[in-house]
This record gives structure tokens, C-alpha cells and sequence, in this order.
């Protein structure tokens, strides 16, 4: 019952890598940073979004004010889809380039974050473009400034080193991580969260629990993202259901936040392993699928193999929504069934075959988990050894 004791109006600071303005009414704390902005000559700026939930959360009246205040010129990429692509980031490059910015804000969820990151490094690299920045084929060590205003309680991008987008003509869907891309400042104003469909709370939350429970029980763990993987879960499974109830419910909103925030930072520590990997290449293959609707249907396939290799890590963080199980690995399937029922009491029962998959893409998407640049990474990482037949069987359980 600790929540009850914070003040969810009061506006904290939290510092990780990045400096995060946490809290209702977070979003005023654009004046200070442009302000700041203003005092170092950076006086003009590209904000990334999509096309409606900045202006319609109410996020774009505040910053578009600071920045007329502190006469910094301003252009506007609006035009951010889920799931970003490298050439879309390639367009806002151009643009900014052309407008002479020197620094990005971006306001969205982990679309508009990432592909806003990618273009910070664009803008430092003229020579490179979101392709060869998303094949490896250079090592950016500085991007401009970036201030991530978050629209959702899920990604965590705000938070942390990594970015996604596709490569459309390869179906490839990697992720990078630099030190250089960490946020300068982000901004978690969960006021600008109540807004988000019942779909997109479901998913954006599954997101926050898989990214603790990849981290905590990956091969590079630490008792530090075991610790964030257990706080994750335990706020998602009392908060979720409040938030799809009443989506105005502003404390839900809150602690839903905060949970994403951890688990941005829990796998900036322990990092992911299969149910990104495995999900990249669904959502690359079918850019319209929401990322967390991705991870969800993959998840239980996934805590069966991997219960084996960390019983009593998955025993103690999924406590809060899988009820007694036993550090063993004879609970495998226990712990499987545990969260696909947690998923359908959040209202999210989907296979991959609810969204068009069949067994006969299951050959095609488990070379897009080995072949896509930054996947196998993942893989190497999983608690259990990654074989192709691993993976294919993951997927067919997942069917």
C-alpha cells in the first residue's frame, strides 16, 4: 500500500542515464528545458509524432508555447506510423537537416521515441541514413540532444539506450543500442496517458512485463533487474484492470507509468532475449500489428521454455499474476497456463493465427529471427540454448 503515500500531482525527478520529469502536470517541465535549450544556442528543433495523439493529449499546446517563448523555430515530422520504418526516419532526417535543427523532441510512445532517436544520430552522421544505421553498418558514438515526451506507459524508450525500426524491403526489424541516444530529458505525465484506447492500455502494458520478464531471467541478469521485473509485475497485475475500467483513472495511469519506466531501465540492465526476437520479425512481416498484441501472443510459449533454466526467478517475479508456483521446473506448463490466463483476464486470448499466421510462416519468420541484424544477439542471450528448432517450436506453440 505504499502508493497511497505519493502525491501523484507532485512532479518528481528521477534520474537514470536520463533526467525523467515524472508525474501529473509533468509536461510543464518543456518550459525549463527549452529555456535551457534557448541558453545553449540551440535555437532550432524537429519534433517527431504521429498525426494525432500529440495535438489531441493536449502535450502539443504546451511545448509548442515553450519553444514561441524561448524563440526556438520549430518544424514538425507528424507523420510516425507504429512500428517505424527506416525510410520515414530518412524523410524527418532531410527535413531537419534542411531546417538546420539541432536538437529533437519527440512526443508519442516508442514509435515516435525511436525513430526521433534514429534521426538524432542522422543528424550527426549526413553521410549515413536509417538503413545502413540499422544494418551495423556504422558505429555512431554522438547524436543531438533529445527530449522524449511520453505518451504511453509501456516502451520505456524514454528511458534508455535502444531504438527499432523496420527495413520494409528486407522484413527486417532490428534494434540498436547506443549510449549517445539516451534521452537528455524525458517526461512521464501520466495526465497525457488517459487517452489511449483499451486496446493500446492492454498492450503497451503486456510490453512493460515482458520486458522485466526477459530481462530478469536473461544471461547478463542482475539481482538489480530481478528486483525492477518483480515491482513491474506486481503494479501491472494491480493497476492494468483498474486503468481498462476507468481509463480517466489517474492514480492507475500513474503507477502503470512508473512500471513502464522500470522496465525500460530493467532491460537497459539485463537486456531481452526471445520474445523480442521472436516478435521483430511478426511485426516486420505485418507492420499493422501492435507490438505488445505481438509479445502477448508469443509470452506463454515462451515461460514454458524457458521455466526450465530459471524456475526460481519466474516463481518469485510472476507471483503477482501466476498464484503458487513451484520453484521447479516441473511447473513449466503450470507457469505457461498461469499467464496465458492472466492474459485472457486482461482481455487479450489471441494466437498468432487471430492475426493471419499459419504454419507455413513459421519457417519464413524463424529466419528472420536468426538473419535480422541484432536478433540473434537476443537469442545468444536466452537462458536456453537457441536452435532453430527451439524457435520454430516456440512459434507453433504460439499458433
Amino acid at each position: 500500500m505504499w502508493e497511497k503515500d505519493q502525491n501523484i500531482h507532485e512532479v518528481k525527478e528521477i534520474r537514470t542515464r536520463t533526467s525523467v520529469f515524472f508525474g501529473c502536470g509533468a509536461i510543464h517541465k518543456i518550459e525549463d528545458i527549452a529555456k535551457e535549450f534557448a541558453s545553449k544556442g540551440i535555437d532550432k528543433v524537429i519534433v517527431m509524432s504521429g498525426r494525432h495523439a500529440y495535438k489531441s493529449t493536449g502535450a502539443w499546446d504546451v511545448v509548442e508555447k515553450a519553444l514561441k517563448d524561448n524563440n526556438i523555430g520549430y518544424i514538425n515530422y507528424d507523420k510516425v506510423t507504429p512500428n517505424p520504418n527506416t525510410d520515414a526516419i530518412d524523410e524527418a532526417t532531410k527535413m531537419a537537416k534542411d531546417f538546420g535543427a539541432k536538437a529533437v523532441i519527440t512526443i508519442g510512445g516508442g514509435s515516435p521515441t525511436d525513430a526521433g532517436k534514429s534521426v538524432a544520430i542522422l543528424l550527426k552522421y549526413p553521410n549515413e541514413t536509417g538503413a545502413s544505421l540499422f544494418e551495423f553498418k556504422f558505429t555512431p558514438t554522438e547524436a543531438a540532444p533529445i527530449v522524449a515526451i511520453n505518451l504511453t506507459h509501456g516502451t520505456g524508450s524514454e528511458t534508455n539506450r535502444f531504438a527499432v525500426a523496420t527495413i520494409l524491403e528486407k522484413n527486417y526489424k532490428p534494434a540498436i543500442a547506443y549510449d549517445c541516444i539516451y534521452p537528455t530529458y524525458a517526461i512521464d505525465d501520466p495526465d497525457l496517458m488517459c487517452g489511449l484506447s483499451p486496446k493500446q492500455t492492454r498492450y503497451v502494458s503486456i510490453d512493460a512485463v515482458n520486458h522485466v520478464i526477459e530481462a530478469a531471467t536473461s544471461t547478463v541478469t542482475s539481482p538489480y533487474t530481478i528486483t525492477l521485473a518483480r515491482e513491474v509485475i506486481t503494479l501491472v497485475a494491480k493497476y492494468l484492470p483498474k486503468a481498462i475500467k476507468d481509463p480517466n483513472d489517474k492514480e492507475a495511469r500513474y503507477f502503470l507509468c512508473y512500471a513502464a519506466m522500470m522496465g525500460g531501465v530493467g532491460f537497459d540492465n539485463g537486456l531481452l532475449h526471445y520474445t523480442h526476437a521472436l516478435e521483430h520479425p511478426l511485426s516486420a512481416v505485418k507492420p499493422g500489428l501492435a507490438h505488445g498484441l505481438g509479445l502477448s501472443m508469443l509470452l506463454p510459449a515462451v515461460i514454458k521454455n524457458i521455466y526450465t533454466a530459471r524456475a526460481n526467478t519466474l516463481a518469485y517475479i510472476l507471483e503477482p499474476i501466476v498464484k503458487g508456483l513451484d520453484p521447479d521446473a516441473k511447473d513449466a506448463e503450470k507457469a505457461a497456463k498461469g499467464v496465458y490466463e492472466w492474459l485472457k483476464s486482461v482481455d487479450v486470448p489471441n494466437k498468432l493465427k487471430d492475426e493471419g499466421f499459419t504454419d507455413a510462416d513459421v519457417d519464413k519468420l524463424t529466419d528472420l529471427a536468426f538473419t535480422t541484424p541484432s536478433l540473434k544477439g537476443l537469442l545468444d542471450i536466452a537462458p536456453t540454448k537457441a536452435t532453430r528448432e527451439v524457435v520454430s517450436q516456440m512459434y507453433r506453440e504460439s499458433l
